[in-house]
């Protein structure tokens, strides 16, 4: 008797689980099989038909007892008794390949191929969830999502058997309808994640297709989902706004930023069903994550509560990579005037500012100009021995100078500004065929130059304070450029981390649906310090270009100088 009103909890369980076993030590015991010497009459009601139907075996009340452990499995998955379906499908299994199927009608080996797949479908939804929560890959969800369909797939097979729906008579349509509806839905699942796969492995036209692919089904479900509670169709709403919102998206920067084919969907690889749920032993008692299934047997099977944690889990994750997107395209917005204005300025941090190369002459060279500055007929003397062809007064002029061949060259063979007007005058010849001539020409310049006052310089040279003062804040503003980008890379790459490590897992599980939007809005508050920190970084931005233009202008005299120097 307590066998047969058990309490509808594990305990329940229990006292079925023992009554099993003690039926299997009676029959091992005392002959009370069919047609044997104590079999006593048993009997039992149909759960559809109503009807009550007798056997004279013990296998039937075994039979019977197995199937009442398969049903009270899937009742308390629906009152959310983190129960794994497994559990049931292992019972039906059971029960299919170890007992008649002639008992009654719903033994029959359809019926039972329709718990089982059914048990089966929704124990691999809680696995779906489980390896959401966990953030595991999206190749691995999508294929645990198409084994999913796999397993409705055979269910609605089992519907649409003739035996079958003349057993169920009318709720056969609406089961009917509710598992295509399931099938279609996570088909749309396992394609969104295939998505995401191909935008992890950037093929953004794949992305595309994918996408595509599971809007399609989405809106196939939601054309099954009509009749369906209130509930459902909130849930259905809510992935189509995470669905179509990926495919907009991705569309979009294909067409405006990839520019890549979109392959046609049959010309990819299919979406494999991938590790699933096995049927648990009849005494099993494992269990997986929570799940909140309809009662098995009830008018019409409908779960909502797993709808509504994968939809809630998308929409977190969507919510968080719009938020990553939106701050992206302010900082690549921003980079690009950025980089554009740098390469238009053409100022090198590094070298603004050396005035060593300007401002620099060297001791022997002032030497040789102080000794040239009290020998006033040196220039003439010169001219004249070139013109009355006395290359010996030439360089013995330059011998009294006390600055030898050798020791002039080496003096003026850098790369300095200063040395270059006087180069031709002391290399002349050694460089030209005719070198009294080229003397006459390059050569008074250069001389008259050397005999000059020792503090003379070209005109725009820069020595003035003035002007290495507009250079010196010049590399100030530069450096705070430079400052303004690694900054922003930093914070750039800090919100990144904190997206990727983010896991509300616990919050999720433990939060009432009610509350999601709530608890999201919450979450997102965690952004919002380095959200300000981005914004002031980008909003600086304006002011720093505005002082570098400043800068740049005071600069533009200073610089045309310096080139006017280094082209001589």
């Amino acid at each position: 008797q307590s066998a047969v009103n058990v309490p509808r909890d594990f305990e329940g369980c229990s006292t079925l689980r023992k009554y099993f076993g003690q039926l299997h030590y009676l029959q091992s015991r005392i002959p009370m099989g069919a047609e044997q010497e104590a079999a006593v009459p048993i009997a039992w009601t149909e759960i559809f038909s109503g009807k009550t139907v007798t056997h004279e075996d013990i296998k039937y009340e075994q039979a019977c007892i197995l199937y009442n452990l398969g049903a009270l499995h899937s009742m308390l998955g629906a009152m959310d008794k983190r129960v794994s379906e497994e559990c049931a499908a292992g019972a039906f299994t059971y029960l299919r390949d170890h007992f008649p199927h002639s008992y009654s009608v719903d033994m029959s080996h359809q019926i039972l191929n329709l718990n089982i797949n059914l048990m089966l479908g929704q124990a691999q939804e809680c696995l779906l969830e489980k390896s959401m929560l966990d953030n595991r890959k999206s190749f691995l969800v999508a294929r645990i999502s198409a084994q999913v369909v796999d397993y409705y797939k055979e269910a609605c097979r089992a519907l649409e058997n003739s035996e079958t729906a003349s057993l169920l008579g009318k709720i056969q349509k609406d089961w009917k309808k509710l598992v295509q509806m399931k099938i279609y839905y996570f088909a749309a699942v396992a394609h969104l994640h295939m998505g995401k796969q191909a935008e992890e492995q950037q093929k953004f036209g794949e992305r595309v297709i994918y996408f595509q692919s599971a809007l399609d089904k989405l809106n196939e479900a939601i054309k099954l989902a009509k009749g369906q509670p209130e509930t459902v169709q909130e849930a259905l709403r809510f992935t189509m706004d995470v669905i179509g919102g990926k495919y907009n998206s991705a569309k979009k920067d294909n067409d405006f930023i990839y520019h890549e084919a979109v392959p046609a969907l049959d010309t990819l690889q299919s979406v494999k069903a991938g590790p699933g749920t096995d049927e648990a032993p009849a005494d099993s008692h494992r269990s997986w994550s929570t799940c909140d299934f309809q009662r098995r047997f009830s008018h019409c099977c409908r779960s909502t509560k797993g709808f509504f944690f994968i939809i809630f889990f998308l929409c977190r994750s969507e919510e968080k990579a719009k938020l990553l997107r939106d701050v992206m395209a302010k900082i690549e917005a921003k980079n690009e005037v950025l980089d554009q204005f740098m390469d238009s300025m053409q100022l090198d941090p590094e070298t603004v500012d050396n005035l060593d190369m300007y401002s620099h002459i060297p001791p022997i060279l002032m030497e040789k100009c102080a000794a040239l500055s009290v020998r006033p007929d040196t220039v003439k003397n010169l001219v004249q021995s070139m013109q009355g062809k006395d290359t010996g007064t030439y360089g013995g002029d330059w011998g009294r100078l006390g600055w030898p061949w050798g020791q002039a060259r080496c003096s003026l063979a850098g790369p300095g500004p200063w040395q270059r007007p006087l180069r031709s005058l002391i290399l002349f010849r050694y460089k030209f065929l005719n070198p009294k001539a080229f003397f006459l020409v390059a050569g008074r310049g250069g001389c008259r130059f050397l005999a000059g006052r020792a503090s003379r310089r070209p005109a725009g040279g820069c020595s003035r304070g003035d002007d290495k003062q507009v250079l010196q804040n010049l590399k100030r503003i530069l450096g705070k450029v430079q400052e303004m980008r690694d900054q922003r890379a930093s914070l750039e790459q800090q919100l990144r981390e904190m997206i990727q490590k983010d896991d509300i897992t616990t919050s999720l599980v433990t939060t009432d649906r009610s509350e999601m939007k709530k608890l999201f809005e919450e979450q997102l508050k965690k952004y919002d310090q380095i959200k300000v920190y981005l914004e002031q970084n980008l909003a600086a931005q304006e002011n720093v270009l505005k002082a570098l233009t400043d800068a740049n202008v005071k600069y533009a005299a200073v610089r045309k100088a310096l080139a006017e120097v280094e082209h001589k």
